[in-house]
């Protein structure tokens, strides 16, 4: 007993079995009070009706009458349960065989001599007639405690079935909330023991715990990805280390190797320093999408005039784009807002724009647009150059990925990356899709309420 009563589930089930138990006691000494006050005034009106009738004949008809119609009626007590007694001034009962002494007028408990059972109680009206005489009419509440003992009865069986089948529900219940979170509490032991692939399992019926179960396997997928993150984030971060490290050593061994002059070792110190500055812009990008992850920027969000930040960056690149051979436009729609921040957006379009110059040839167009419906803002930066192949757009997102293609030019495959930690830090998410010819790649952004 004390380990089911360990058990939350069995605990939660018998809480609510003793609860339901606890309200059929309330709802029976209820029901048992209003019935025994209603069948106490209804016997008080029978007795008052009896003796009204009674106390009209005596006016109508005299003593005489009176003492006969009690004692015609007394012939029937056994049907209508009543007892009489007429009393005279001096409180010698002359009529009537309710054998008791003169009580108050009015209602009143009395005692009487019960000829089997001896002193018995009753209730009783008692009327003040003409002449000094006092009528008495009485009942025995003895089928109203009948009735009483009924109702106790049946409640109590009552009572007794709803404790029985409220237990055994609770241990149904209880069985039953046990079962599946013990199935939950399994899966979880086994993911803590090294299966990471196990999943909350699921039934076709969609309850709350499927819910449950829903929520958990998400969160699982998020930290699966996120730990495949940081594998692929070590091991890209070996690699990618690994050459400028490679060379900065080189670099300082040629000059310690080479000719012993001072403009020998400025030179080389003057390379380590540049390649040391590539690490540390490496380094940077890497702290600045864990921070973006993070999710701690949320509480400096703030409203961003989005139709304004995106004419800023075309004004600002619309020089070095024309430098390099390629050629601009913008195409913004007005009144464009967004709850987020101005200098992250700025450096997710800005990274987009550098792909766009640094893996396209010369003579490519670049267009910038910034469109919306009711709900979403889209931002998308689009060029006609060779694009990404399908296969390989989602593979460009990841961290430190880097196509053959790309392999010449500067950088260290983060650029991507840290557009879709700022999209998914808004509220929003990165489409990459085919220009027809070239790329396309578009920041979805949840719009500002007007």
């Amino acid at each position: 007993m004390t380990k089911l009563f360990a058990s939350a589930a069995y605990r939660i089930a018998f809480t609510y079995s003793a609860g339901f138990a606890l309200a059929i006691v309330l709802l029976g000494a209820i029901v048992y009070v209003a019935a025994d006050a209603d069948f106490r005034r209804q016997q008080d009106a029978a007795i008052a009706e009896e003796s009204a009738a009674l106390v009209a004949d005596f006016r109508d008809e005299g003593l005489g009458d009176l003492t006969e119609t009690i004692a015609a009626r007394e012939v029937s007590s056994a049907t209508n349960g009543f007892g009489y007694a007429l009393f005279d001034r001096a409180g010698r009962r002359i009529a009537g065989a309710l054998d008791t002494t003169r009580p108050l007028t009015g209602f009143r408990n009395i005692i009487f001599n019960d000829p089997v059972e001896g002193p018995d109680p009753a209730r009783a009206f008692a009327t003040d007639l003409p002449g000094g005489y006092r009528l008495v009419v009485a009942r025995d509440p003895e089928e109203l405690e009948r009735i009483d003992s009924t109702i106790l009865a049946l409640f109590s069986g009552a009572l007794v079935l709803v404790v029985l089948v409220g237990a055994a529900g609770a241990l149904m219940l209880g069985g039953y909330l046990r079962k599946r979170l013990g199935r939950i509490s399994g899966t979880a032991q086994a993911i803590v023991t090294g299966d990471l692939d196990r999943r909350m399992p699921i039934s076709a019926r969609e309850d709350e715990f499927d819910q449950l179960a829903l929520a958990l396997n998400a969160m699982l997928d998020r930290i699966a990805q996120l730990l495949e993150n940081l594998r692929q984030v070590s091991s890209d971060v070996a690699h990618d280390l690994r050459t400028p490290l490679a060379r900065m050593r080189s670099g300082l061994e040629e000059a310690l190797d080479g000719p012993r002059d001072l403009a020998a070792y400025r030179t080389g110190l003057k390379r380590a320093i540049a390649r040391s500055d590539e690490l540390l812009k490496l380094f940077a990008a890497i702290l600045r999408i864990a921070e973006v992850e993070g999710g701690a920027l949320k509480r400096t969000f703030a409203r961003v005039d989005v139709t304004e930040l995106v004419a800023d960056l075309c004004d600002s690149y619309a020089p070095p784009v024309a430098d390099g051979g390629r050629s601009i436009d913008c195409e913004v729609e007005p009144g464009l807002a967004l709850n987020g921040d101005r200098e992250l957006l700025a450096q997710a379009l800005i990274n987009l724009l550098d792909n766009a110059q640094t893996h396209t040839p010369p003579g490519t167009h670049i267009v910038v647009m910034a469109e919306a419906n009711a709900d979403w803002i889209r931002l998308s930066v689009a060029d006609d150059g060779p694009g990404v192949a399908t296969d390989d757009r989602e593979l460009i997102t990841r961290r430190f990925a880097r196509l053959d293609s790309s392999r010449g030019t500067p950088g260290h495959g983060l650029g991507l990356n840290l557009v879709v930690a700022v999209a998914r830090a808004h509220g929003g998410d990165v489409a990459i899709d085919s220009n027809e010819p070239g790329l396309r790649v578009t920041l979805v952004l949840p719009r500002l309420a007007e």
